[in-house]
């Protein structure tokens, strides 16, 4: 109405000025009085209405602003579990920079398949091999280290976690071999260069047959950044030109890709745009089957996709034969000697180089690892190989995990997980085949090996780790980062959950630095930098141990119980308790707050007794260990520990909690909803569980022993040496098993698919523990220094004899052992913690 209004006035103003503008009317100019003094009584009216819809809007908005002052709006906060711990980061620290990063740049850092390479950087540069292995006159692809592949034996016979490695991979009709190399050399790029060289062989007492006679490699190089690669100009002739591939990258400049052999007539290549490695196996032999139809050769089809990020070079040759490939980095600067370096990594020169590494390595293992000579050549091989293959085994990985959210927090129905930051981890790894990824209450096992070969190596990977937790100090118990690595994991287990916790075994290699550290068996300048570290490692280590202490603890002081087990399962004979890494080991059989497990107790003290010993250590405040000082005595008082776990009647201790015997798994019909019932092994209690001592002797009953807080003159001592003495109860032959043969549950199967895991299987960590304890006791005065002395050579002996006579027979160090009859299950080439075998061998035990 106002804007009508005022628009008339306008264009009848305009209107007769425009027709006479000379002319001036005082009739027209009264009228115009007139209309002006009407037209101001309704703009008044208009402008009225105005003001008081603007009045009322403002107050609106002075309302909401007094309402935000006073309680202010909060901005939307991402979940606390995906929360970085706000400290310093142990990789930040000058000692993991400079000098000491470049030179473990590029590695075998790529556990999951036979041989690959990369870069410990995000979106690496990645190369690798791939071969056609021959079984019943058919090929098969090999890529990805696999049990289905019937390799009759492979791993790293040797690897110093740096710049060298030689590893044997048998066929069961040829051998091939795999010998790494590294080089910073002049005029290089960043990281250097490395060289492989790859040796086929025929096995013995092969058929003469044409297909056995030829074999055919497949080396490919990669850009995981989906960068494009260059083809060589004459790669289909090699002996022109050796460049296979070349590139450019920001982290190492212009590079390029060499082969050099005499013995490989030509090669093929085909070349692929895809963001993903892990499926490339995929990819060729896909390759190979068009081609074949197609033509009938077993040759790559010389072609390749616009802009291609992955390169696969067939190489094909009668046997017996040998390629080296070279990688050279920064290859376009001014002083980059690209033949004078290509000629130093191939031929005669890098035959001597690896007859030098493999002498350093020797050397160096002998200076490291003293065996007795008692104990002959074989476990020489073994300790090797049990050695070359944890250094192998490391990888490099990166991505995001994929975390459980609390419900509460996820009120739409499926929305119960979240993305952990990106990160980076530098890791061993249990096993290249089935667990080529992170496993954190492993990982302190395989750091008391690698600490002893190469510290920084090991303080770098438990730096990796410490700089994982979030601002609760929790840790991620298993890390499936990037694409390589989730394709290996059953969707099921992917899911890590924020309330479960996983050893803290870390310590166990913390208090072997800091023990060495105080008896001063360190250089100065690797005394230096493991206070450097432990200093800026401390306030991860009080979250996590806070978050233990907190999140974990039981009802009763001093007491804690492992998080996690299912309460509800019906389908399960014991719920499984995976967050104390030892899965399906009996406890309550009715999970509850009233639980309390022994293991995690001594846990406790080593994390606490750790803590007070690094807090003295770095002179730090009385308080600060005084706090830590009173946690450890508190729980290594005796009294209060026989009061909470030990059965008198048996010297062994126990845990606690809502149990009962009498409970067993039939099989019962079940209703599904629809017209087909089906046939499901159930959980079925027979009678009401009371809170009592869980009465299954094994591992746990020996965590006490294990930690070493009985007292030497104790009569328990004696208690527990007859215990590990028993071969009715733990011993055998071929080392301790981890149940009782007179528990209920030894050797019972946990549900329908799940057989025997922790129930009575001989596990080699935890084995390596015990005699560490048994050591320590044979050493300690009392009265059962002698008994505890004899029972430890006969463990030691029996777990070395067992061990290297599987790997003998079978070529593999496997995760656990049959107590029957000593025969290695489970998954093999474990060169994770079963190769503590090697400080067995060496007595290099750790300390507490």
């Amino acid at each position: 109405m106002a804007g009508t209004s005022r628009g008339s006035t306008r264009s009848r103003a305009s209107k007769s000025s425009t027709e006479n503008p000379q002319i001036r009317n005082p009739n027209r100019i009264l009228r115009k009085d007139k209309t002006r003094n009407n037209s101001l009584i309704r703009i008044f009216s208009v402008n009225l209405k105005f003001l008081i819809g603007f009045g009322i809007i403002a107050f609106a908005i002075a309302l909401l602003f007094i309402c935000t002052l006073i309680n202010p709006m909060e901005k939307p906060q991402k979940p606390r579990v995906i929360t970085p711990l706000p400290a310093p980061k142990l990789m930040d620290l000058p000692m993991f920079q400079g000098e000491h990063r470049e030179s473990l740049y590029w590695g075998t850092y790529r556990p999951q398949v036979y041989f690959g390479v990369r870069a410990r950087t995000p979106q690496s540069l990645v190369a690798g091999l791939m071969w056609l292995g021959v079984k019943n006159e058919r090929y098969f692809m090999r890529h990805v280290c696999q049990d289905s592949d019937e390799l009759k034996q492979y791993g790293w016979t040797s690897h110093n976690g740096r710049d060298y490695g030689h590893q044997v991979l048998s066929e069961q009709t040829m051998t091939l071999t795999t010998s790494f190399l590294k080089s910073k050399d002049h005029g290089s790029g960043y990281g250097g260069d490395w060289a492989v060289r790859i040796g086929v062989q025929s096995n013995e007492s092969v058929p003469d047959e044409e297909m056995l006679k030829t074999a055919h490699l497949f080396f490919y190089v990669a850009d995981e950044g989906g960068k494009s690669l260059t083809l060589g100009s004459r790669v289909l002739d090699i002996h022109g030109d050796s460049i296979l591939a070349s590139g450019s990258r920001s982290d190492i400049g212009d590079w390029q890709l060499h082969l050099f052999s005499e013995d490989v007539s030509g090669v093929h290549y085909s070349g692929f745009k895809t963001p993903h490695i892990h499926n490339l196996s995929d990819l060729v032999q896909a390759n190979l089957a068009v081609q074949a139809r197609q033509f009938g050769h077993l040759q790559l089809s010389d072609s390749s996709d616009d802009s291609p990020s992955i390169l696969v070079f067939q190489i094909s040759a009668r046997i017996p034969f040998k390629a080296d490939i070279v990688f050279l980095s920064g290859t376009s600067t001014r002083d980059s000697r690209v033949e004078e370096r290509a000629s130093r990594l191939t031929g005669t020169s890098l035959t001597s180089l690896f007859s030098e590494k493999q002498k350093e390595f020797d050397n160096k293992f002998k200076k490291s690892f003293i065996l007795s000579d008692e104990l002959g050549l074989e476990p020489v091989t073994v300790g090797k190989a049990a050695l070359g293959n944890m250094l192998g085994g490391i990888g490099y990985f990166f991505g995001q995990s994929k975390i459980s959210l609390p419900s509460i927090s996820t009120p739409n129905a499926g929305d119960n997980s979240v993305l952990y930051w990106p990160a980076e981890l530098y890791t061993a790894v249990p096993s290249r085949p089935f667990f080529p990824r992170g496993f954190l209450w492993d990982e302190g096992f395989h750091q008391l090996l690698i600490w002893r070969w190469d510290v920084y190596i090991s303080l770098d990977i438990i730096g990796h780790w410490l700089d994982l937790m979030n601002i609760d100090g929790w840790i991620p118990r298993e890390l499936i980062l990037g694409a390589e690595a989730l394709s290996k994991v059953p969707e099921e287990f992917v899911l890590q959950h924020p309330t479960n916790g996983n050893p803290p075994t870390l310590f166990l290699a913390l208090r072997d630095l800091i023990s060495k550290l105080k008896k001063e068996k360190f250089a100065a300048t690797e005394a230096r930098d493991i206070s450097v570290f432990l200093d800026r490692a401390f306030v991860r280590l009080e979250a996590w141990f806070k978050w233990f202490n907190t999140t974990q603890a039981g009802k009763e002081m001093g007491s804690y119980y492992w998080h996690g087990r299912d309460t509800a399962t019906i389908r399960e004979l014991n719920p499984k308790t995976l967050s104390s890494g030892l899965d399906d080991y009996p406890r309550a059989s009715h999970p509850s707050e009233d639980e309390r497990h022994v293991d995690l107790r001594c846990w406790m003290h080593l994390a606490a007794d750790s803590m007070h010993s690094i807090a003295e250590l770095l002179k730090m405040d009385k308080d600060i260990k005084k706090e830590y000082s009173s946690t450890a005595k508190l729980l290594s008082d005796f009294k209060l520990l026989n009061k909470m776990h030990l059965d008198t009647a048996n010297g062994a201790y126990c845990d606690y909690g809502n149990h009962t015997e009498k409970v067993q798994l039939t099989w019962k019909i079940v209703e599904t909803g629809s017209n087909y019932p089906r046939r499901e092994f159930i959980r079925e209690v027979l009678e009401k569980p009371v809170l009592q001592l869980v009465p299954h002797l094994g591992y746990v009953s020996l965590f006490p022993f294990i930690l070493r807080l009985i007292p030497p003159d104790s009569q328990i001592l004696e208690s527990q040496l007859d215990l590990i003495s028993n071969k009715s109860i733990l011993w055998t032959d071929f080392g301790l098993r981890s149940l009782s043969k007179t528990s209920s549950m030894y050797m019972k199967r946990n549900t329908e698919h799940d057989p025997p895991y922790w129930r009575g299987p001989i596990w080699i960590p935890l084995n390596y523990l015990i005699v560490s304890s048994l050591h320590h006791y044979s050493q300690e005065p009392g009265p059962y220094r002698e008994r505890a002395k004899t029972v430890y050579n006969e463990l030691r002996s029996n777990l070395i004899r067992n061990i290297v006579g599987n790997y003998k027979r079978t070529g593999y160090l496997w995760e656990q052992y049959d107590p029957k009859k000593g025969k290695g299950k489970g998954a093999r080439l474990f060169t994770g913690w079963t190769a503590t075998v090697l400080l067995i061998m060496a007595e290099a035990y750790h300390e507490v």
